[in-house]
């Protein structure tokens, strides 16, 4: 793994202003759900995972499966930044002639697996493991799931096939803003206590704030030891860090509307333009 010495705050910073300038420029994407997943990234990629961007395809690597495909500015933002490709390609987001999509796409150094619709990561973040496990490889999947997304079936076959085989070597994240595209989860498909509901399953459940640097990288670190697959619920705010997006549906799939909306959001997260 590369040795790797960042501050995190700052990088989750940059990683949130790389998120609101590639959905400005293009004027379309997903900004609510990646801000609300910069600092569990930050955490990973720059703390936590077994990397290394001059090697992307290390058989030995860990892997992240972004399921929630749509918060594709947060992942290209993190890569770049953490050097698998160049920050200047990300002015490129959702444009006709980049390999930016608007959904994450293996085409892209660091990207394991296109994904876009939603419920499949999971049951992918499953085979990787078994594949792990059969190779004798000790590398370490990690799954970021939406929590809209766990109204996919699939999602629920994928935690019972986790338990069977017992797949220690697996992680699944999920963002628990409580908004998806069509308004707030409670008001479309409430999960109730999915705590409980998940731990029923037979896997080690960890509650935390997505926010917090060190509950994050706790969590990550428990679920390396632990004797069963791990889910961290990571309770988290839609739109981090920009007050008119935050806990706003309206920001599921869509920029800033306005050149004034656009700066005050880059002022709030740390650059005057």
């Amino acid at each position: 793994m590369e040795t790797y010495q960042v501050d995190l705050s700052e990088i989750a910073l940059r990683i949130r202003r790389e998120i609101v300038r590639m959905v400005y420029s293009a004027q379309s994407g997903h900004p609510g759900g990646s801000l609300s997943i910069a600092d569990i990234l930050t955490v990973l990629y720059f703390k936590e995972m077994n990397i290394d961007p001059k090697n992307p395809t290390d058989p030995k690597r860990d892997r992240l499966i972004l399921s929630k495909g749509h918060a594709s500015p947060a992942l290209y933002a993190t890569l770049a930044i953490r050097g698998f490709f160049p920050i200047s390609e990300l002015s490129g987001f959702r444009k006709i002639d980049s390999h930016l999509e608007g959904h994450v796409s293996r085409e892209i150094p660091g990207v394991e697996v296109s994904t876009g619709s939603l419920g499949q990561g999971l049951g992918v973040g499953v085979g990787m493991a078994l594949a792990g496990r059969l190779d004798h490889l000790d590398y370490h999947i990690y799954v970021i799931l939406g929590d809209g997304e766990m109204e996919e079936g699939n999602v629920w076959e994928s935690l019972m096939a986790g338990y069977k085989y017992n797949l220690r070597n697996l992680t699944a994240i999920l963002d628990r803003n409580g908004i998806q595209l069509d308004g707030y989860t409670r008001d479309i498909m409430p999960l109730h206590d999915i705590h409980s509901m998940v731990e029923s399953f037979g896997w080690n459940v960890i509650e935390i704030d997505g926010h917090s640097f060190s509950e994050i990288e706790s969590a990550i670190e428990k679920s390396k030891t632990s004797e069963r697959p791990t889910f961290i619920i990571a309770n988290t705010v839609k739109g981090k860090g920009v007050d008119f997006m935050e806990n706003n549906p309206k920001y599921h799939g869509s920029p800033p509307e306005s050149e004034e909306l656009y700066r005050r959001a880059m002022r709030q997260l740390g650059e005057e333009l």
